[in-house]
C-alpha cells in the first residue's frame, strides 16, 4: 500500500471521529467525498462559545431552511436585575474551500451591534463550526446546507 493512499485512509479515519456523523464516499479519481452533519444543539454550543459574554444568556439558534434564526438574553451591565433581547440571522457559505459565517441583522433591543464584533463573531463561529463539522486540514469544504433538522457540510478529501 502506497503511503499516500495510507495518509488518505487515515485522514478519513480523524475526520470521520470528529463530526458527530459522516458518510463516506470513495470516488472514480481516488478522493473521498465525506458528508457530515452539526446538530442544532451542537451549532448553538458554538454560538454560545463564539460570542463568550457572560452577560449573554438563554441563547438559542433555529434552524430554518437556508439559514439558523438566533435569539437570547443579555443581563444589563448597569442594573443585572433586567434583560434586554439579543437576536440575529446567521447565514452559513463556502468560499475558496473554507466555511464561511455571516451574521446580518444583529441587534440587542432593537439596536444594531457594533459590526467589528460581528465581524469578529462571524470568523470564530466558522471556524469553530469548521472543526465540529470534520475539517481536518487537508478537506476542501464543498457545500453547506441548512434544514430545520441539522447543517449538512460536504468535504472533498485528495491524495
Amino acid at each position: 500500500m502506497k503511503i499516500n493512499t495510507l495518509v488518505l485512509i487515515a485522514s478519513v479515519a480523524i475526520f470521520a471521529l470528529g463530526a458527530c456523523k459522516a458518510n463516506i464516499t470513495q470516488n472514480d479519481d481516488g478522493a473521498v467525498t465525506v458528508e457530515t452533519s452539526v446538530t442544532q444543539a451542537q451549532l448553538q454550543e458554538v454560538i454560545s462559545s463564539a460570542i463568550a459574554d457572560p452577560l449573554i444568556q438563554d441563547l438559542t439558534a433555529s434552524l430554518q431552511n437556508g439559514y439558523v434564526s438566533v435569539t437570547g438574553t443579555r443581563q444589563r451591565l448597569n442594573d443585572p436585575d433586567k434583560t434586554d433581547t439579543i437576536s440575529f440571522r446567521l447565514d452559513l457559505g463556502v468560499s475558496n474551500g473554507k466555511l464561511t459565517a455571516s451574521i446580518s441583522d444583529a441587534q440587542i433591543d432593537g439596536q444594531s451591534i457594533e459590526q467589528n464584533r460581528v465581524d469578529n463573531w462571524n470568523q470564530t463561529i466558522a471556524n469553530r463550526l469548521s472543526n465540529v463539522g470534520g475539517n481536518r486540514g487537508s478537506a476542501t469544504l464543498q457545500s453547506v446546507s441548512i434544514t430545520p433538522e441539522q447543517i449538512s457540510l460536504i468535504w472533498l478529501i485528495t491524495r
